[in-house]
């Protein structure tokens, strides 16, 4: 259960009439222009914007149970996906954009992305994933670099006895893959995935999944962490906040409309909003 900040710790205040589960609905335009807040954990400045949320005023460091989403929160895929999504176009007889212009498939389910931004129907966005997971498997999945300072922010919120799982959109088993290549691995209870058989894909259910693999029955100390609004709504979906990182993929506009309560800048900020103490940089 979350506890009421500490002595001596300020506490992120709500802004008034920002958006949160209570509030706006889900990917509604945030009303109150979010505060920026600067504060000081262990004399190192944290960059935040806070945005309300069902915390109330408790502070983000009383979350015990981390969700994390893996692209764009804890390495940087954008190599290895867009090489893939340009192997699977051209199999598929299209011309593939600009590399910039396929970071896009960053974070969302490979089939709605298929089809929303080429017009493909079902069969053909589940031959284009065949493609992609043809290059993805071998060659993209390590085309991909972990954040830098991510170890140690992990280590220092393992530390502070937080417990710490992925909820990611990719196949369980390339995530299991990346996340053991990079020595990473051992810092989460749990991975939880997307099934390779589409029988769970969005991250709604994916995060539920990864919930009732932790045994989480109250969910009120769980938050999730992520750089789409797709880690945001899918949080809101099952009842849970998403402190949105500005590091990845996604624009402060993007998140703050889907619904997150806070925003952090680095991934340092991220472990020092949530109470971990990492290294320096």
């Amino acid at each position: 259960m979350r506890q009421p900040a500490c002595a001596g710790e300020r506490v992120l205040q709500p802004v008034r009439g920002a958006g949160h589960r209570n509030g706006a609905s889900p990917g509604s335009p945030i009303k109150a222009i979010a505060v920026r807040l600067t504060r000081i954990f262990l004399g190192r400045p944290v960059r935040a914007w806070y945005t309300g949320g069902r915390t109330g005023g408790i502070s983000l460091k009383s979350y015990d149970i981390l969700l994390f989403d893996l692209d764009g929160t804890l390495t940087d895929p954008s190599e290895g996906i867009t090489n893939s999504v340009m192997h699977a176009l051209r199999r598929m007889g299209v011309e593939p954009p600009e590399r910039r212009a396929l970071y896009k498939f960053i974070g969302p389910p490979l089939m709605d992305s298929f089809m929303q931004e080429y017009g493909f129907s079902q069969e053909e966005a589940r031959q284009a994933i065949s493609w992609y997971r043809e290059y993805f498997q071998d060659k993209g999945i390590f085309e991909n670099v972990p954040y830098p300072g991510i170890q140690g922010v992990l280590q220092s919120l393992q530390s502070a006895g937080k417990r710490l799982a992925v909820a990611t959109s990719k196949p369980e088993e390339f995530a299991r893959r990346i996340l053991a290549h990079f020595d990473l691995l051992g810092a989460f209870e749990f991975v939880a995935g997307a099934s390779m058989d589409e029988t769970r894909t969005r991250k709604h259910e994916v995060i539920a999944y990864a919930l009732e693999a932790c045994g989480v029955g109250d969910k009120s100390g769980v938050i999730m962490v992520g750089d789409r609004e797709h880690d945001v709504l899918g949080a809101r979906h099952e009842g849970l906040d998403c402190l949105g990182v500005l590091y990845g993929f996604g624009s402060r506009e993007e998140l703050l409309s889907a619904g997150a309560i806070a925003l952090a800048e680095t991934v340092w900020d991220v472990g020092r909003l949530l109470g971990g103490q990492p290294p320096e940089k």
